[in-house]
């Protein structure tokens, strides 16, 4: 079973309890849980050949009224969160400097339904052998969305690989996750010679293939992708994959919201969020 599975099955455990409320809010804990994943994905740092580093302290920045439902049970979910990212952690054989952190804050230019991710590696007392050296100018290490500094004492990092070597990992803060970039460095979505790109969805953990040139997403039976949602129209948008994808919302009620802007059509990346209705969408993209 899948550590977003597990996740999911531990917090309908507490549905009937005081955490019942969490599932009110337009933004879900699983997808907060996917997010975290893949914040570790992209800010994993290879130290050596047994030990790959990411981070753990995590901010979660929520809207205004996201935060206002969640922020009750913040030490629950913060809690719920940090075990699932524990695990994994141990199923990719991940390893942190610190003990696992989940924070929610409020950010009030993030629309309902929306949110980010902030990362950073803290080691804890035991790990921290001597006082860090000051880091030279324009050097940021630990910081929020940067790679993790290594404490005083241990062996130094080795140089990143050159794109396309063995070991090289594209993909930072604020980018898609190194599976969603072909090897060699080059932009995710940009075709390589003899690779086929393949596209997909994921809701709510749920993932559904494209393999076809479009892709319609509404409530009705007759959709490609059906998404049972009062806020989405019977044929609410369509995905056309192509160099580059696009998504065209199709006269739909409610309109459709592509990485925190609404649109009627827009450019797809992979990673890109689309909001229909209260329902989010994660559009991916990868070669081969």
């Amino acid at each position: 079973m899948g550590v977003l599975k597990k996740f999911e099955q531990r917090l309908e455990g507490l549905v009937n309890g005081t955490f019942a409320k969490v599932f009110k809010s337009e933004v879900q804990p699983v997808e907060i849980a996917g997010a975290l994943q893949r914040e570790c994905d992209n800010n994993a740092t290879i130290w050596n050949r047994d030990r790959t580093v990411v981070p753990n302290d995590f901010i979660v920045e929520l809207s205004a009224p996201d935060y206002e439902r969640l922020s009750p049970y913040s030490g629950q979910l913060g809690d719920e969160l940090a075990g699932m990212v524990r695990d994994y952690a141990k199923q990719q054989r991940y390893t942190f400097m610190g003990p696992i952190k989940v924070h929610l804050e409020k950010a009030d230019d993030l629309d309902t339904g929306l949110y980010r991710v902030r990362s950073r590696t803290l080691a804890s007392s035991s790990n921290q052998q001597a006082p860090a050296a000051a880091p030279a100018a324009g050097q940021r290490p630990g910081g929020y969305g940067y790679p993790p500094a290594a404490p005083a004492g241990a062996p130094p990092m080795p140089a990143a690989p050159p794109p396309g070597a063995p070991g090289a990992r594209p993909g930072g803060y604020g980018y898609p996750p190194a599976a969603g970039r072909p090897a060699g460095g080059g932009l995710a979505g940009a075709p390589q010679p003899g690779a086929r790109t393949r596209h997909w969805i994921e809701i709510n953990g749920t993932r559904h293939q494209i393999s076809r040139p479009t892709l319609v997403l509404g409530r009705s039976t007759e959709a490609d992708v059906r998404i049972d949602d009062p806020g989405v129209s019977r044929r609410h948008c369509e995905i056309r994959t192509g160099t580059p994808s696009t998504i065209q919302d199709l006269g739909s009620t409610n309109g459709i919201v592509v990485d925190g802007q609404h649109t009627t059509r827009a450019t797809l990346r992979d990673g890109s969020r689309i909001v229909v209705g209260s329902t989010t969408v994660i559009y991916r993209q990868a070669e081969g």
